[in-house]
């Protein structure tokens, strides 16, 4: 793992705020996630950053020199940033989107309604890092994910709209899988298997897949963090892991897609935009867009389909 700029913002956050708790809200992340994060953080500085104090927790010696650095550098970014953008004569509308499989026919749909406009999209592995860098100014919009109750905070002057108000993850594994042939899985009968550990760890994700294994009996193993689409399927195939998926997510070679009964884990899909950036109308056609890349998914998997139509209030509403 090598540090990148949503830890140093973390490491910030936690020094400004004095505990875990209170920078975990300020963060929109559960404060177990932070604490996970900011061990592996650890694990790359080498050391301790932070100690338990009377007043909450206060950085070490090694913490106070990540920190005077973490500043720097992200007060570089942030000026950068600002300093394009006031310089750009004709600025480009730049959407900063997450790992999301609707990201497969955004670009085309985009293309329909923004006719002429030039587009930068950029793809990043974190919601928190998206929403630091909307609220920098570094994109104009963002598409992202919050799963279970996991609300994301988001920066001032920044408006967001929901466009999939809930949809039920499932379950890809082997297609050599004794439980393949079923046409719905209990999360229960998982018990004992690997699973592949999500690319967002701070958009509410891992937490709820715990939460929901523990309430079926079990915790989950969790292994492999893989952001690579066919790395991760080809493991998969191998039966070396399973992983929940969006119910839109494409067939892959070798494996298969399964519901998981009573839909124990659920996420939603939303968008936000900067008011000062992004006009209504804009935002309107941003949303759109993204709506209509979601819909050309839904029909990837046949379960998941009945399911949608079945539920006409969460469809998106296209003006």
């Amino acid at each position: 793992m090598q540090l990148e700029l949503r830890h140093l913002e973390a490491v910030c956050r936690i020094a400004e705020a004095g505990s875990l708790g209170r920078a975990a809200a300020r963060l929109g992340v559960s404060q177990p996630a932070l604490s996970a994060q900011l061990r592996r953080i650890e694990r790359v500085a080498g050391g301790e950053l932070f100690v338990r104090g009377r007043h909450g927790v206060e950085p070490t010696p090694l913490g106070e020199f990540v920190l005077s650095k973490a500043r720097r550098v992200l007060g570089e970014m942030d000026a950068l940033a600002a300093g394009t953008r006031a310089a750009a004569p004709h600025p480009t509308l730049r959407l900063g989107c997450i790992l999301l499989v609707l990201m497969d026919r955004l670009i085309d749909r985009l293309e329909d309604e923004l006719a002429g406009l030039e587009l930068e999209i950029g793809i990043e592995h974190s919601v928190t890092t998206l929403s630091r860098m909307l609220g920098a100014g570094q994109y104009d919009a963002i598409v992202y994910g919050e799963v279970g109750d996991h609300e994301v905070s988001l920066p001032e002057g920044v408006a967001a709209r929901t466009l999939v108000p809930k949809e039920p993850f499932c379950v890809r594994m082997s297609a050599a899988h004794p439980l393949a042939g079923r046409q719905r899985i209990d999360l229960a009968e998982l018990a004992g298997e690997t699973w592949m550990t999500m690319v967002e760890d701070d958009d509410g994700g891992p937490e709820a897949l715990v939460g929901a294994c523990r309430k079926a009996g079990f915790t989950p193993t969790l292994r492999y963090r893989i952001a690579d689409r066919k790395m991760h399927y080809d493991l998969i195939a191998a039966g070396r892991a399973i992983s929940v998926s969006q119910p839109t997510a494409p067939p892959a070679e070798g494996t298969v897609l399964r519901p998981l009964a009573g839909d124990p884990l659920t996420g939603r899909i939303r968008l936000a935009w900067n008011r000062a950036a992004v006009s209504g109308r804009r935002a309107g056609q941003l949303y759109r867009a993204a709506a209509l890349a979601y819909l050309d998914n839904v029909p990837n998997n046949a379960f998941h389909h009945t399911w949608w139509e079945a539920r006409p209030e969460l469809h998106p509403v296209l003006d």
